[in-house]
């Protein structure tokens, strides 16, 4: 996110393992424009990436609100809490992956506590 002094506070596509920033913004119409051209976004906060602080919870409901396609966002989650703002802000069409926050990679997320969470939204859907 560029929050620079020209009052530019825009998330922007970032390549060459996250080192590269482009001067493409992430916005409502330039994800709605990419979405023609994919079938579904992965998106990573690469702000909080592996920081297990929180999610990027204005991105979350940007894509939330703007991505007509299947849309997966990773970065920050460090809760089951996590799960449910993501849940929220994406209006439920904005999945999310967990990785360092998890006991199974060193974090202090139960993995079992991540299914049994899951599971129960699937079941919340039928």
């Amino acid at each position: 996110k560029d929050n620079g002094d020209d009052g530019d506070d825009h998330y922007y596509v970032v390549t060459n393992k996250w080192q590269t920033f482009t001067t493409f913004p992430i916005t409502a119409d330039n994800v709605r424009h990419l979405a023609q051209y994919c079938d579904e976004f992965l998106v990573h906060g690469v702000d909080v990436e592996g920081k297990q602080c929180g999610i990027l919870q204005d991105l979350v409901t940007l894509l939330g609100e703007s991505s007509p396609i299947p849309v997966t966002y990773a970065g920050g989650v460090r809760s089951l809490e996590d799960l449910d703002l993501v849940n929220e802000l994406g209006q439920g069409r904005v999945d999310c992956t967990v990785g360092s926050a998890l006991d199974i990679f060193g974090g202090t997320l139960p993995y079992r506590d991540v299914v049994e969470w899951h599971n129960s939204q699937q079941q919340q859907e039928k």
